[in-house]
């Protein structure tokens, strides 16, 4: 059914730090973008729908907020 293992837990397959430095990394950078996208994204909707500036004016909006922001990132 399972294994039983005895002795120290330490004792196993040799970890690849790079490559959790590398997964640690890359999921930073989607929380900061994704974070960005949505709150761009919510100024957007509250620009189209509570303002003159309508759908097309909204969407402007977030396409130059995704922009200033990712530009700010980096």
């Amino acid at each position: 059914m399972s294994e039983h293992h005895t002795g120290p837990v330490e004792i196993g397959a040799p970890m690849n730090y790079a490559e959790h430095e590398k997964t640690y990394n890359m999921f930073l950078s989607a929380t900061k973008f994704g974070t960005i996208a949505l709150c761009a994204l919510m100024i957007a909707m509250a620009a189209g729908f509570f303002t003159a500036a309508g759908f097309f004016g909204g969407l402007i909006l977030f396409v130059f907020l995704v922009v200033a922001g990712t530009i700010i990132l980096r």
